[in-house]
């Protein structure tokens, strides 16, 4: 499948890495595309420096990567991002929307979040049951728990 990407500067000039994906490469790292002082309790939109077309039926997920918040702070304000490929334009960046727990600096080239392309959620029917008959796990986060 060949997805048309769009790149707004030399954000990625030699990054092999978001050029081509394979089934062993779970998720593809994305950088800032420039360097922003951000305040502490401050949201900001962070230019991600790429636009892309992605085939009908499949849209992109964005989560920040593991590093994140360790290293500057940022929360990702939506904790997902979710670009379907209706945004495709031109002029349609995608970004990364965070809010800074202290005051911090990205820098260009920075590796600020990750994303993955999956198909559309598939239709599918509820079927309203009294009981689901199966055992019961203990609540919620109960895993792990003796």
């Amino acid at each position: 499948m060949k997805i048309r990407i769009k790149f707004f500067d030399d954000t990625y000039t030699g990054d092999n890495e978001i050029k081509k994906a394979d089934k062993k490469q779970n998720w593809i790292d994305l950088r800032s595309r420039k360097t922003m002082y951000i305040g502490a309790g401050t949201y900001v939109m962070i230019p991600l420096g790429v636009a892309m077309q992605l085939p009908e039926g499949y849209e992109a997920h964005i989560v920040p990567r593991s590093s994140t918040f360790k290293n500057w702070g940022l929360i990702q304000t939506n904790h997902m991002g979710i670009i379907d490929e209706t945004y495709c334009g031109d002029t349609d960046e995608w970004c990364m929307p965070v809010y800074a727990t202290r005051d911090t600096e990205i820098k260009a080239g920075d590796r600020v979040c990750q994303f993955r392309i999956v198909e559309h959620q598939p239709d599918f029917d509820f079927e309203v049951v009294d009981m689901l008959n199966n055992n019961s796990r203990g609540g919620f986060g109960s895993t792990g728990k003796a």
